[in-house]
C-alpha cells in the first residue's frame, strides 16, 4: 500500500506499523482514457483532501547490493518517515522522528561525512529506523530524489548507523529509481502553499512555481482568490514506492483572469528552459522579486524618512524580511559595485544588458567569494537580507534602473527573453500540443483533481 508523508506524497520507505499510525482517509479513484503520449495508458485521478494528512511510512528503501545491516535484528523494527517543512531545523526533525539517540544531532552537525545533511531541502524525505525499545537503527536523509548518472535516474540518500561504540558512521548511498509523471490542479482560497497542500503537491514543485513564473506574477501581491493552476512534474520511485519529485515539464497559472503558460523545453545541444506556448522565454530577462517570499514594507515614490523625518524620493522598493534572507539577482548581470554605500549599508550593484541596472541595499552580508567584475545569472545567491546602513530594521531595499534612472520595479514593463528560433519550433510546438492536450482534461473536469500518468 502506498501511504503519505507530511507534505501529501507517498512515502519512500517500505516500512511496518508504527505504533502511532495516522488515520487513513481513502479517496476515490476515476479511472480515464489517455493517449496523449506514446505508451501512456490511462490517467489515474484521485481527489485531494481539503487538509494536509500526517501519514507514518510502512516500508523502508532497500539497501544496494553489497551493503549488510550492521548486526541481526530479532525482531522487526519500526520505520518513520518525514517530510521536511519551510523553516524546518535538524533538531525539530529528530524530535518529529521520535528519535532519542544520544550524541546524534552533535555527529550529524560535525561529521564531514555527513555533510549532505546540513542543507535540508523543504520536500525532501527523512527516515529513521528504531527498535522497540526505541533505539536507533538506522537513518536516512534522501537528498538527492534523482540524479541522472550513465542514462539512468538515481536516488542517492545518507544513511546513519550507530557504530557499536557510542557513536555513529555516516555513508552516502544510492540506487537506480524510476521516473513517472503527474499532474493536478489546485485553487488559491488564502495562499499559494495552502493550495498546494490541498492538491497534495510536494514541497519540491510548489517552491518552483514562484522560480518559474516570478517575471509574470507577483506571488507576493498579485495572487486573488479563485486564481486557479495546473502544473505537470517528475517524481520518481523504487520498486513502486515513491522516493521524491523532480522537476515542473508544464505549469499554467490563471492569475486574475489571465493565463500564464510555462513548459520545459531543452532543444538538441542545448541546456533546458521554460517557454510559455508561443515559444517565448517565461522567466523573462527580469524577475519581479529579489526575496522569494516576504512583504512590502515602503513602496516608490514620495515619503517621509523613517530616520531622518523629512520628505524625500524613494528610489526604490523595501521589502521586509528576516535578516539572513536569501537574495537573488533578478537578471543576469555583472557586478558592478559591491561593499558599503554610506546610507545603504551593504550594497551590490548590478549591471544587466540594453542600459539597466539593479541595486541590493542593507544587507547583512553578501554571497561568499562574489567581487567586482563577476557575471551572476538570473535566481542566483548574491546576499542576505540585514540592516545595516540607515535603516530602521531588516529588510532589502530594491531598486531598478534604466540608463542610471530608477524607475518603479513594481510597475515598470520588464524587458523579455527571445523566442525560440523557427528551426527549433517543430519540436517545441510537437511537445507544447501534449501538454495542452493534458491541460484541457483538468479544465474539463468540473474539480480540482491530481492525476498520475502511468507510462
Amino acid at each position: 500500500m502506498l501511504n503519505k508523508g507530511n507534505n501529501g506524497t507517498p512515502s519512500s520507505a517500505p516500512q511496518h506499523a508504527s505504533p502511532k499510525k495516522s488515520k487513513f482517509i481513502q479517496k476515490s479513484l476515476l479511472v480515464i482514457a489517455f493517449g496523449l503520449f506514446a505508451g501512456a495508458g490511462a490517467i489515474a485521478v484521485v481527489q485531494p483532501q481539503n487538509e494536509p494528512v500526517v501519514y507514518q511510512a510502512t516500508q523502508a528503501l532497500d539497501l544496494p547490493a553489497g551493503v549488510t545491516p550492521l548486526g541481526s535484528l530479532s525482531t522487526e523494527p519500526f520505520i518513520h518517515e518525514t517530510r521536511i517543512r519551510r523553516g524546518d531545523t535538524l533538531a525539530g526533525l529528530l524530535q518529529r522522528l521520535q528519535v532519542e539517540a544520544p550524541g546524534l544531532q552533535a555527529f550529524l552537525t560535525h561529521d564531514k561525512n555527513a555533510r549532505s545533511i546540513y542543507k535540508l531541502y523543504p520536500g525532501r524525505a527523512l527516515q529513521v529506523a528504531l527498535t522497540p525499545d526505541n533505539d536507533l537503527l538506522w537513518l536516512r536523509y534522501v537528498h538527492t530524489p534523482a540524479d541522472t548518472e550513465k542514462g539512468e535516474a538515481v536516488s542517492k540518500w545518507l544513511e546513519v548507523r550507530p557504530d557499536g561504540q557510542g557513536s555513529y558512521v555516516a555513508t552516502e548511498q544510492s540506487l537506480a529509481v524510476e521516473t513517472h509523471v503527474q499532474m493536478a490542479e489546485g485553487v488559491i482560497t488564502s495562499s499559494l502553499f495552502g493550495a498546494t497542500d490541498a492538491a497534495n503537491i510536494p514541497d519540491a514543485v510548489a517552491l518552483q512555481i514562484p522560480e518559474i513564473l516570478g517575471s509574470k506574477v507577483d506571488f507576493m501581491k498579485d495572487l486573488r482568490k479563485n486564481d486557479r493552476f495546473r502544473v505537470i512534474y517528475e517524481t520518481y520511485s523504487h520498486q513502486g514506492q515513491r522516493v521524491g519529485a523532480g522537476k515542473i515539464l508544464a505549469l499554467e497559472f490563471e492569475n486574475q483572469g489571465k493565463t500564464h503558460e510555462a513548459m520545459w523545453f531543452a532543444p538538441d545541444g542545448e541546456g533546458g528552459g521554460y517557454y510559455d506556448f508561443a515559444g517565448q522565454s517565461s522567466q523573462g530577462a527580469f524577475l519581479r522579486n529579489a526575496l522569494k517570499f516576504t512583504r512590502i514594507s515602503s513602496t516608490f515614490g514620495g515619503r517621509r524618512h523613517p530616520i531622518h523625518g523629512n520628505w524625500r524620493n524613494h528610489n526604490g522598493v523595501d521589502y521586509a524580511a528576516p535578516t539572513g534572507t536569501p537574495i537573488h539577482a533578478t537578471a543576469d548581470g555583472v557586478v558592478k559595485s559591491i561593499g558599503n554605500q554610506r546610507g545603504y549599508g551593504k550594497t551590490i550593484e548590478l549591471e544587466h544588458h540594453s542600459g539597466y541596472s539593479t541595486l541590493y541595499a542593507h544587507q547583512s552580508r553578501f554571497a561568499p567569494n562574489l567581487k567586482k567584475g563577476d557575471r551572476v545569472s538570473q535566481g542566483q545567491l548574491i546576499g542576505y537580507v540585514g540592516s545595516t546602513g540607515w535603516a530602521t530594521g531588516p529588510h532589502l531595499h530594491y531598486e531598478f534602473r534604466i540608463n542610471n534612472k530608477p524607475v518603479d520595479p513594481l510597475a515598470v514593463d520588464l524587458p523579455v527573453a527571445k523566442v525560440l528560433d523557427p528551426k527549433q519550433r517543430a519540436a517545441f510546438d510537437t511537445v507544447a500540443a501534449q501538454y495542452k492536450n493534458q491541460f484541457a482534461v483538468l479544465k474539463g473536469l468540473n474539480e480540482p483533481l491530481v492525476a498520475a500518468l502511468d507510462d
